[in-house]
């Protein structure tokens, strides 16, 4: 399991007036570990749920030729399942009222993924602020580049109305391949459990091609499910020289076995699951539920974690839905048998009623 070490010093450029330069291909590493806000430099209504900051740092590039860019994130290793997130502006550092945002990113896994910028200027500086995702603490890479590294980042989380369920742990994948991309060698489909840090690549489709050299352009395959769970598929391109940027196709997420882990609510019960699997096993967990608005305690637990216990991680909420709630705030604080403790601050929204659906 990845971590990071509580104890990693704090960055240089963890304010802006420090900010990093980077050079372009330049592969720097860094942490968000022990970073702070300076919230005379951000405005978190310019990216609207896009971003909560929480332990950002800084960075500045200015491109030598105008077009198109990379950023490049890899190598993430984080206390959480979260990763980073990054916000792309021009502007004058630490006036916000000049930002205009170019791109805002919450990447939800610690793949390699890229970021892609359209039309930069030469000769014009671009901030970049890196955040750990939802309070996580990452170490990672970060590269601006003209070639892509990794996959394209993905802006479609888990979410119940758009789960699959299925009762076979055999999926059938099918998808399509534009003439615009016909020039990519290769399919790669990509399968992640919810509450694994990465996607692992299950199936290399070539791109396969009749004796005129046409492209085909449909393609299916099938996967089987290594048990119960929610799980995403990804099914990118390949990149070759002289092909086009690594693109998605098509992306699922199938819930396999009778309670689908999505992170949040449970279809079929009034039950909100809390994400407890990624904290390790035997640590002592409290788990203190509050009114977000008047902050009020609605329920207080102590546990000894068993992520292989379900029925533990979930939270009957019937009566805080008849009281008229739509959200809760979720505190757990982990105290791991090894290490320090830290603590997790969450604002879930509660499933609709029965009557409601």
């Amino acid at each position: 399991m990845a971590s990071v070490s509580m104890a990693t010093a704090q960055v240089s450029n963890d304010n802006i007036e420090n900010r990093r330069v980077l050079q372009a291909e330049e592969v720097v590493t860094s942490s968000t570990t022990g970073c702070t806000v300076q919230r005379s430099c951000v405005d978190e209504r310019l990216t609207g749920k896009c971003i909560e900051y929480h332990n950002d740092q800084w960075f500045e590039f200015t491109p030598k030729a105008s077009g198109r860019y990379f950023i490049n994130i890899g190598g993430q290793k984080c206390r959480d399942v979260r990763g980073v997130q990054l916000v792309v502006l021009m502007g004058t550092p630490c006036q916000p009222a000049t930002y205009r945002i170019l791109s805002c990113t919450s990447l939800g896994t610690q793949d390699d993924v890229f970021v892609t910028l359209d039309s930069l200027r030469a000769g014009k500086p671009y901030l970049l602020d890196v955040d750990g995702y939802l309070k996580d603490f990452c170490q990672l890479s970060l590269q601006v580049s003209r070639q892509p590294v990794g996959m394209p980042v993905s802006y479609f989380p888990p979410n119940p109305t758009r789960v699959l369920p299925t009762a076979s742990h055999v999926v059938e994948l099918t998808w399509t391949l534009p003439d615009s991309l016909a020039a990519a060698p290769a399919c790669r489909v990509l399968r992640r459990e919810v509450h694994q840090y990465r996607s692992r690549e299950v199936r290399l489709v070539p791109v396969q091609r009749d004796t005129y050299g046409q492209p085909t352009l449909t393609y299916t395959v099938t996967d089987t499910l290594p048990g119960p769970g929610t799980y995403d598929y990804q099914v990118v391109t390949t990149h070759a020289p002289g092909s086009p940027p690594p693109a998605r196709l098509r992306q699922w997420w199938y819930g396999y076995g009778e309670a689908p882990a999505v992170p949040g609510t449970s279809p079929t019960r009034a039950v909100v699951e809390l994400p407890l699997r990624k904290y390790p096993n035997k640590a002592r967990l409290s788990v203190v539920v509050t009114n977000p608005a008047s902050g009020q305690v609605l329920l207080s637990r102590q546990l000894v974690n068993q992520p292989a216990d379900r029925r533990q991680a979930e939270l009957p909420v019937r009566k805080w839905q008849e009281a008229g709630l739509e959200k809760i705030a979720v505190e757990i604080t982990c105290h791991p048998p090894r290490g320090a403790f830290f603590t997790d601050k969450l604002l879930l929204a509660l499933p609709a009623p029965a009557a409601q659906r």
